[in-house]
Order: structure tokens, then sequence, then C-alpha cells
């Protein structure tokens, strides 16, 4: 009668397991909310993947602070969606942002210049974001060389330092023990991040199959490192 009931058990564990995995693969849930539940302020960034947006949906739901939107990558592709996607969240009232993803093909002016001549300098926006997702054997030197020319010219032309988004791998090969006045923007989907040497971070997208209200495919949710007094007296003008 034991050995019967330890089987019911286990098979009921399994069943629970396999459809709590089924649900976060699904995006219903997602286990790294329980980490990010402490922080109020809220926010998604989007590019052409998410397709075609309802913004209104999006911002009437209430729940996200601010968005960020992909703007270009490298010294001349420019996202699909960017401009739809800027004029849309921002007539709804939302609170944006653009990024740009670094690429190695080209240099760190060359991928400047592109990136200001597709995204607007509006006083009200967010910092532009520099999306450093390269593989890991490139010349450290130079790659943060590169990098340092396209931050300093992206601020010099919107009055705002960049923020950097990382991952762990480009964030400590690339990024740890330079950059120190730059905020990070830190992807870790798995647990409540932690980064080298205690460096502290400002965004975590925390998750990366978000379901929300006005986007049919899966979205990345983040958090901010602070509650709304902090990030409105750090974002907003």
């Amino acid at each position: 009668m034991k050995l019967k009931r330890w089987h019911k058990i286990i098979a009921g564990l399994l069943l629970l397991l396999l459809t709590a995995g089924v649900l976060e693969y699904k995006g219903i849930i997602w286990h790294n909310s329980l980490f990010a539940a402490k922080y109020d302020v809220r926010g998604i960034d989007v590019s052409h993947y998410q397709g075609d947006i309802d913004w209104k949906k999006v911002a009437d739901s209430g729940k996200w602070q601010f968005v960020y939107i992909k703007a270009t990558e490298g010294k001349d592709m420019t996202d699909s969606h960017f401009r739809a996607n800027w004029e849309q969240a921002k007539s709804n009232g939302m609170l944006i942002g653009a990024y740009h993803f670094f690429t190695t093909q080209s240099t760190g002016s060359q991928q400047a210049s592109h990136f200001i001549e597709e995204v607007p300098n509006e006083a009200a926006s967010l910092p532009p974001v520099i999306d450093i997702e390269i593989s890991l054997d490139k010349d450290v030197p130079l790659i943060q060389s590169e990098l340092t020319t396209l931050a300093d010219k992206l601020e010099q032309h919107y009055k705002q330092k960049p923020i950097l988004y990382v991952t762990y791998d480009t964030f400590n090969t690339y990024i740890a023990g330079n950059f120190e006045d730059y905020e990070i923007w830190i992807r870790d989907i798995v647990k409540h991040p932690s980064l080298k040497d205690n460096r502290a971070w400002t965004f975590w997208q925390f998750n990366n199959r978000g379901r929300i209200s006005g986007i049919d495919a899966y979205v990345d949710i983040n958090v901010f490192h602070g509650d709304e007094a902090v990030f409105a007296a750090k974002f907003k003008r």
C-alpha cells in the first residue's frame, strides 16, 4: 500500500512539473517572475519580431512604464517596424527609447551615424541603448574602443549617456572593469541577476517569453532597479 501511495505522489509531482513546463514554454507563467515580483517599474522591449503591435492595448493595460524599441543594427540595417513602433507607442503616451544592435562588421563611428540618422532626438525619450551580444572571440581592446566611440557619439548627440545591454558573457568579456560610469541592462531569464564585482544594474530582462495584451508574439519583459520615484527622477522630463 505504501509503495502504491508513493507511486501516486511521484506521478502527481511529475504531472505538476510537466504542466508547469508547458505553461512556461507557452509564456503563460514564468518562474523568474517570483524573483522580479518586488520591482514595481516594468517595461518591454520590441522589434520587428513582435509584428504589428496594438499600442493602444499595450498602453491601456497600465502595466508598462517604459518601452525600448529596436532601431538599428550595424551601419546600415534599420528595423522594419521601428518608425511605426516609435510613433504609435509615443502617441499612446508611452515613455520610449531606442536601442542599437552592435556588430563587428563596421566601426563604432559608422554605427553611431546610422543610429543618429534614424532615431529622433527627442528630449523626453529614454537614453539610447547599445545591445552587446557579439561572440566572445573578438579583440577585446578593439571592441572596447569601438564601443567607446559609438557611445561617445550617441551621448554627444542625444545629451544622454547610453545604457549598455549585456549578457553575462559579453559583460564579463568586454565590459567588466571598464565602462564604470555606464548603466547596465542585464539579461538573466533564469534567476535574479548578479554581476561581476557586485556591479549595479539598472534594467533587468527577466522574461523572454512574455505574453501581453496588444502583442501576439512572445515579448521580452524587464524591470527597473528602483521604485517609481527613482525611475521618474532619472528618466522622466
